[in-house]
């Protein structure tokens, strides 16, 4: 089955992708500090039987036990935005439950009991959030949420309660980037309740100009406010970057050479470091979306996103990989997509 970065999306040009994460407890078990090893393999049992309700159709559910995972593969699902990284450090009775497509994920004792996520290419948050939203009333049929009617849903984290809502939107910025505009959007997009950090968030670097922005405030206002909120913003950036990107690429041919060498090293390159991938990949990325180059498409850019991690390379190997070794083989994986 087709991942879900296989499509463009809206806006795709821009927007890499959009997620929807949901953090659930039950009333019925203690939350994280309290609960016990029994408790929690209890509380695997009752969420996996709850989904078996769920019709995806063909798009099934697989069931990951992070205990039986080896360290590669578990930091491959941090690479691949799949699970976060506090969700891995401490793997016993930890439970992935991952859609084929891998668009829809559940996370299983994480900080709260429950993360439910889903994830969808270019700008698309209102039927990320849909999709979120229809798994999380299943869920809450059978499992009984703790929710209070003033603090609205219960989470380990002051900071998560209300809506439990984390909606973000990945963005490829360039051009803003270049001209040296981005602290400046992150002092502004602040003021409106939202925040601008790098590819995984808190405390993460930003690499290959992608930023994520996504909202802060959970608690007194609706989910759809904080998505209609987010998506006004995320526009103006779009509108920001594109404008920019216009006179950044107006007759420059320094520019212009820059992404088709860039776009060569890619192709040909026998060593590649992960953050020379991210660097040329965002410059292939703009000449895609500028028009100047063709023969290679945005999805094929966006599952090499997926697929050129450190730990993913090694993981697809089955073993540790030196540096040398890990380079040759991200190189390979370019190239044969390109």
């Amino acid at each position: 089955m087709e991942k879900w970065y296989g499509s463009t999306g809206p806006d795709g040009d821009i927007v890499i992708s959009t997620r929807i994460r949901l953090a659930r407890n039950l009333r019925s078990l203690p939350f994280k500090e309290k609960i016990t090893k029994k408790q929690q393999s209890e509380l695997n049992d009752r969420v996996r039987d709850s989904l078996k309700r769920a019709n995806l159709g063909e798009n099934k559910w697989s069931l990951l036990y992070l205990q039986e995972l080896d360290d590669l593969e578990r930091l491959s699902l941090v690479e691949r935005h799949l699970v976060s990284h506090s969700f891995i450090e401490e793997p016993e009775n930890k439970l992935l439950i991952l859609s084929e497509d891998q668009a829809v994920s559940v996370m299983v004792n994480e900080e709260d009991h429950l993360r439910l996520q889903t994830l969808a290419s270019g700008l698309s948050l209102e039927p990320a959030y849909e999709a979120c939203s229809r798994l999380d009333d299943l869920l809450d049929e059978s499992l009984d949420y703790a929710f209070d009617d003033v603090l609205g849903y219960l989470t380990v984290c002051p900071t998560n309660l209300g809506t439990g809502l984390r909606a973000s939107v990945m963005l490829h910025l360039p051009a803003l980037e270049r001209a040296q505009i981005i602290p400046q959007l992150i002092k502004s997009v602040s003021r409106l309740g939202l925040t601008i950090r790098g590819s995984y968030g808190e405390g993460t670097g930003v690499v290959g100009a992608t930023y994520q922005v996504s909202n802060q405030v959970t608690l007194g206002l609706s989910e759809k406010t904080a998505i209609s909120n987010l998506q006004n913003v995320v526009r103006q950036i779009i509108e920001n970057e594109r404008a920019v990107r216009k006179e950044l690429l107006k007759n420059n041919i320094d520019i212009i050479d820059e992404i088709c060498r860039s776009y060569g090293v890619l192709r040909h390159a026998r060593l590649l470091t992960g953050n020379e991938f991210h660097s040329h990949a965002s410059n292939v990325r703009l000449g895609i979306s500028e028009g100047v180059l063709d023969g290679v498409s945005i999805p094929t850019m966006n599952a090499l996103l997926n697929r050129v991690g450190t730990a993913t390379i090694c993981a697809g190997h089955g073993q540790r990989l030196n540096p040398k070794e890990r380079d040759y083989a991200r190189a390979k994986v370019v190239r044969d997509a390109l």
